[in-house]
């Protein structure tokens, strides 16, 4: 929660992020450089009616040039001239800040959703092991809020503070050329500035890392809640979650009132030492104009310079302060960007078109940790098309086994081989696309039938996927649903029941027809007689594929060929079902 990457680190990384966009940044900048140019000319048409319309000096040389000479004998033409520049001027401020904000917000938005997809997709890619350790709530906050900071970084942050100090050296080169005194003074204010700015920065920074956490927190117990509901009311925990979401929102609430505090003392403190410096420049001013060096209406322009100058001087302070929320996010992406697959694909892996299925584990042992041993020195071979059936008491290492055989993690030490090729040196989306996997609990995705069946293989014909369901037993129930295989199945296909669901999964596992498939315990959430449907289902499913299969019910492992016995991370036996049968 602490800093740990280095701002110059960060604003390094950030610009190789916006190089892409280099061209509409670049717009964007000048564009808002067209703020000092106006600003500068925003007090002319003030000092033409004060000393040329109401007194009698003459106005600038360069308008001089530009105006026809009986403008400069009518005070009435004078006075038309300063109102039509007051137009003009605000017409193209207006005009400016339209083009600023439309191009600001058509890059700033594509900024977002590339960098978006970017972290999406690297967190699709890392490792079980990862998300192990992460909750789903972390990911869903970088994604959707940290990755913004790609644009608030540079569209809220760098481009405002150039175009303030570009704003800033002008307004400072203008007044000095009316009277150098009072530029100094406003400059003076300076130090002042940045010593203040760097004191609130680290703090804010620190507090933003915080806060971030605890809002991480609050998100992750809605997430929580809502995904075991179901749960929740049958226990009755309702107030419990209530509160324990009120106590996580306070910490929350807390963390955001002290950034708060932070931020308007910084602000009070900026705004008194601008206060002081103007209240200083307009004591020298009025001296001055007592003794004839300016006039009222160079007094005038010179206090509205300064008021322009001391703006972007106000803006480089604040922007720097408001940036902190934003560097933490950078800072938050950046580790998460730089956190590598613990399963890497090496530089030069094998491509895998369609693999036979013979398998060999070779003293493989796994441990999620050092202290954590969950697979010990495990050595066994199976030939292709062979029928696992894989028993154990809960914990006893069974998923991890099959974890390690679709590379959703790496073994500790020792060789998986398939087809007589370590698994580590094929490349891994071409291994996992030999796997079908029907799981426990089946899941299915908040969108139609069709496209549930057909996630393994997208883009496939409608008549295919009617072939799939009807092989897995599931046409029948389809077709008597109002949209049929259009169906919405709800979040997690809450709206069908358990058989259903799994027989979508069998589907699924059907339409992919890969050569190898993994059940795991298929059939412990439905009913006997849902099961002996299922059963004879898988039997369809295995022949002619090396099928590894986690049951505790002896009905589901009826079919197979082989049993492998783990118990407690320790392979004690491969034998084949009919000899443990007859012995």
């Amino acid at each position: 929660m602490t800093q740990t990457v280095s701002n110059r680190v960060l604003y390094s990384w950030i610009l190789g992020k916006l190089r892409p966009f280099s061209f509409h940044l670049t717009g964007i900048l000048l564009l808002g450089l067209l703020s000092a140019p106006l600003a500068l000319l925003t007090p002319l048409p003030l000092k033409i009616a004060v000393d040329s319309v109401i007194g009698s000096r003459p106005v600038p040389e360069f308008l001089q040039a530009l105006l026809p000479a009986a403008a400069m004998e009518s005070t009435s033409l004078l006075l038309g001239i300063a109102i039509v520049l007051v137009m003009i001027i605000a017409s193209l401020g207006q005009l400016q800040g339209f083009g600023i904000c439309v191009l600001s917000s058509y890059t700033g938005e594509r900024l977002i959703m590339s960098f978006r997809a970017q972290v999406f997709r690297h967190m699709q890619r890392l490792s079980l092991s990862y998300h192990d350790t992460h909750s789903a709530a972390e990911s869903i906050y970088r994604i959707q809020h940290d990755a913004a900071c790609v644009k608030h970084i540079p569209i809220d942050g760098f481009i405002p503070f150039l175009r303030a100090g570009f704003t800033l050296f002008g307004m400072i080169y203008i007044t000095a050329l009316i009277d150098w005194q009072m530029a100094m003074v406003a400059l003076g204010v300076s130090p002042i500035l940045f010593i203040l700015t760097r004191t609130s920065g680290r703090k804010l920074r620190k507090k933003w890392s915080e806060v971030k956490y605890m809002e991480t927190s609050t998100t992750g117990i809605v997430q929580e809640v809502f995904t075991a509901l179901r749960v929740v009311k049958a226990f009755g925990r309702e107030d419990y979650e209530q509160a324990r979401f009120t106590r996580e929102a306070s910490h929350f609430m807390r963390g955001h009132i002290r950034l708060a505090f932070i931020g308007a003392s910084f602000d009070f403190f900026v705004s008194m030492t601008i206060a002081l410096g103007t209240a200083v420049a307009l004591l020298i001013g009025v001296s001055h104009v007592r003794s004839g060096i300016l006039t009222l209406g160079e007094l005038l322009m010179v206090m509205a310079y300064l008021a322009q100058l001391y703006g972007p001087l106000e803006t480089i302070s604040k922007k720097v302060a408001e940036m902190q929320a934003s560097l933490t996010s950078a800072e938050r992406v950046m580790t998460l960007l730089k956190q590598g697959p613990d399963v890497p694909e090496r530089p030069h892996a094998r491509p895998l078109a369609r693999a036979k299925g013979h398998v060999v584990f070779r003293n493989v042992a796994f441990a999620y940790d050092p202290e954590r041993t969950v697979l010990h020195n495990s050595s066994f071979e199976i030939e292709p098309g062979t029928r696992v059936g894989i028993v154990g008491t809960t914990g006893a290492g069974k998923t991890t086994l099959l974890n390690l055989l679709t590379r959703f993690y790496d073994p500790t030490s020792g060789q998986i081989l398939l087809d007589g090729v370590d698994l580590r040196d094929y490349k891994v989306a071409d291994l996992r696309n030999q796997f079908a996997v029907v799981l426990q609990d089946p899941v299915l995705f908040s969108t139609s039938i069709a496209e549930n069946i057909s996630y393994g293989r997208p883009g496939c014909r409608f008549e295919e996927i009617v072939a799939a369901a009807k092989a897995a037993n599931a046409h029948d129930f389809i077709v008597h649903l109002r949209d049929g295989y259009d169906t919405q199945v709800g979040e997690r296909g809450v709206r069908l029941s358990g058989g259903e669901r799994q027989r979508l999964s069998l589907a699924r596992a059907f339409l992919k027809r890969a050569p190898m498939l993994i059940l795991d315990e298929p059939t412990s959430s439905v009913d006997t007689k849902t099961e002996a449907s299922i059963v004879d289902t898988m039997e369809t499913l295995m022949r002619g594929r090396t099928t590894f299969i986690i049951a505790h019910r002896l009905s589901t492992l009826k079919n197979c060929d082989v049993q492998l016995v783990i118990e407690q991370g320790r392979l004690l036996a491969l034998e084949p079902i009919m000899t443990r049968a007859m012995a």
